[in-house]
């Protein structure tokens, strides 16, 4: 037998699926801010570089390459 569709049940239904987006919305970890072991390792590298100065700028780099 068919069921009998209320219009209060749905919006009382809708209601709670707006306010379940809300919380996940709030809640939600944004996914290019994760880093991997990868990412890391390649952040702490770059640290390291920097701090030895064995960095160049891109100017220089172009220089160099003679670009």
């Amino acid at each position: 037998m068919a069921e009998t569709i209320v219009p209060e049940n749905i919006t009382k239904e809708l209601r709670a699926i707006k306010e379940d987006l809300s919380y996940i919305k709030m809640h939600m970890v944004d996914i290019d801010s994760i880093l991997t072991e990868e990412d890391y390792r390649a952040l702490q590298s770059y640290h390291e570089e920097k701090r030895a100065g064995k960095l160049i700028s891109h100017k220089q780099l172009k220089k160099e390459i003679g670009v």
